[in-house]
């Protein structure tokens, strides 16, 4: 197509920028609405047949009516000398078969949070289609685009649903590409969402292990192994990938679509669970306990203040006038005789006043007087017992002096 053609008097051709298998895309702009918009015209071969055509109607204007950020929106679709052409936004940025193959002239695999970050995008796109009743049918690399900030767009909706409805009503052929199409596919049977979900499994497959798990001579060698051959466990190739999503990715590639995840929403959630177990697990210890919890901690509010009481002061008496004012808690004095200082006449309160109290000193040899007549009689008693023993000698001698004699 030359450049500068313009499409429905509205859409003006520019440069071409991809080229596939159904369709070529070219950069054009809406002089209407004045924006640069991405146009696809079907290959000549497809447009002359009539199967593919109302197929194509009927997608395209489904996929029209798909508005989510990870699927590229359709804007239009139309006519232009026998040939049909659809109008999209125009992404920038490149396919995600672009990315692999940069990472593989590497030598490089990518990152396994990378990985989840662009499939759970991809799910969510394609699960939405589900959702709505649609299924893609030709789920690979090529036909996602990453832009500059790394957000994933799925592209052809409505033309692979068309042409593998067209294909599988009109001839044996089975349409998409082999090395990523679904077993029930390759077997000739109807797509459904599980089949989306195993040509998801084969994308991640390649975007950990930096390639594809069956491959053959031509499509039917292909088409065989995904039918009978178990793929290579992907730890083989990169180690570097946990077990859990080694397990996650070998039940998304079962053979049977029961024994897979059913639409890419559930595909989503088990990947958006895990990303977030293994974020939870390298991260801090708090931030591990609040996911397990599921509770939100505000560290502001951890530290709860005191509410302090207000001290009541009591209120001040009224002192009457030329009166000393009163100590607080007084300690009443005491007389000998048991009465306060204040009963005592005033000739006793001025004596207990110049009155000092014995210092510590003193007061160590105070001795009260029962103490001291307690002492006393001890003494004495301990002199007479020490003079009885002293008088029992000379009696014993001569006790003893008698005996002897006699």
């Amino acid at each position: 197509m030359q450049l500068g053609t313009v499409l429905s008097e509205r859409y003006k051709v520019g440069e071409r920028i991809g080229i596939g298998g159904m369709a070529a895309v070219y950069r054009a702009e809406d002089m209407q609405l004045g924006r640069e918009v991405a146009i696809k015209i079907i290959h000549e071969s497809l447009s002359d047949d009539e199967t593919f055509i109302q197929q194509f109607r009927n997608e395209a204007h489904a996929a029209a009516n798909l508005s989510h950020p990870n699927i590229v929106m359709v804007h239009d679709i139309g006519q232009w000398e026998g040939r049909y052409f659809m109008v999209m936004e125009l992404v920038e940025g490149s396919t995600l078969k672009d990315i692999i193959r940069d990472y593989q002239s590497k030598e490089a695999f990518m990152p396994v949070e990378r990985m989840l970050a662009l499939s759970i995008q991809i799910c969510r796109g394609l699960g939405y289609a589900h959702r709505s009743g649609l299924v893609h049918c030709d789920m690979k690399p090529q036909n996602i685009l990453i832009t500059v900030d790394d957000r994933a767009k799925i592209t052809d909706f409505g033309i692979s649903r068309a042409v593998s409805e067209a294909t599988r009503t009109t001839s044996d052929i089975v349409w998409g590409t082999p090395q990523y199409f679904s077993p029930e596919q390759a077997a000739g049977e109807p797509p459904s969402p599980a089949s989306d979900v195993y040509s998801m499994g084969i994308i991640m497959y390649e975007l950990l292990g930096n390639d594809l798990p069956f491959k053959g001579e031509n499509p039917t060698a292909i088409a065989l192994k995904h039918l009978q051959s178990p793929p290579p466990h992907i730890r083989t190739l990169n180690k570097k990938v946990p077990p859990q999503m080694a397990q996650i990715l070998h039940k998304v590639l079962a053979k049977e679509p029961a024994g897979r995840y059913r639409t890419a929403g559930q595909l989503q959630r088990i990947l958006e669970t895990y990303l977030k177990q293994s974020q939870d697990a390298t991260s801090p210890f708090i931030e591990s306990l609040m996911a397990k919890n599921k509770k939100t901690i505000d560290l502001d509010k951890t530290v709860m203040p005191v509410k302090r009481e207000p001290v009541r002061q009591p209120k001040p008496t009224r002192q009457p006038e030329n009166s000393r004012p009163i100590r607080a808690n007084p300690q009443p004095l005491m007389d000998p005789s048991g009465q306060t200082a204040t009963q005592l006449p005033e000739k006793h309160k001025r004596e207990l006043k110049t009155q000092s109290p014995p210092s510590k000193k003193a007061r160590q040899f105070v001795t009260p007087v029962s103490e001291t007549v307690y002492n006393s009689t001890l003494v004495i008693l301990g002199v007479v017992a020490a003079l009885s023993l002293l008088g029992l000698i000379p009696l014993w001698y001569y006790v003893s002096t008698l005996w002897a004699a006699g």
